[in-house]
């Protein structure tokens, strides 16, 4: 067990990359990640897990098929639920916080996602 907290601000400044989630703990089978966004990511959906969006810094939008835009700003998150396709976009650099089951692709595909490295 590390008996150390996390400093989540730090954690960020140890990369420069965008769309590319970094572990920064796990419990219970799930990762917990922070990730640099910016500019628009791609349509897709998790059929088997809902989706979890922790604004840090910046301001993110989440695009829905089926509705309005989700604005979130730094404090607030939201939760999209598992199969409901979407597009997340940041017009700036925005930092997130993420978690998710293990091993669950940040594209929906396995063959396209990136790979979660531990920090």
């Amino acid at each position: 067990m590390d008996a150390q907290a996390i400093n989540l601000n730090e954690k960020l400044k140890t990369f420069n990359e965008h769309w590319s989630p970094k572990s920064v703990a796990a419990f219970n089978g799930h990762d917990v990640m922070v990730v640099k966004v910016l500019g628009e990511f791609n349509w897709h959906k998790h059929d088997d897990t809902d989706d979890f969006f922790l604004v840090l810094s910046g301001e993110l939008t989440i695009h829905l098929k089926e509705q309005e835009d989700i604005k979130l700003a730094a404090g607030e998150m939201y939760v999209i639920p598992k199969g409901v396709e979407h597009c997340t976009s940041a017009a700036e650099e925005t930092h997130l916080l993420l978690i998710e089951p293990a091993g669950t692709p940040n594209t929906g595909d396995e063959k396209t996602a990136a790979k979660v490295v531990r920090i």
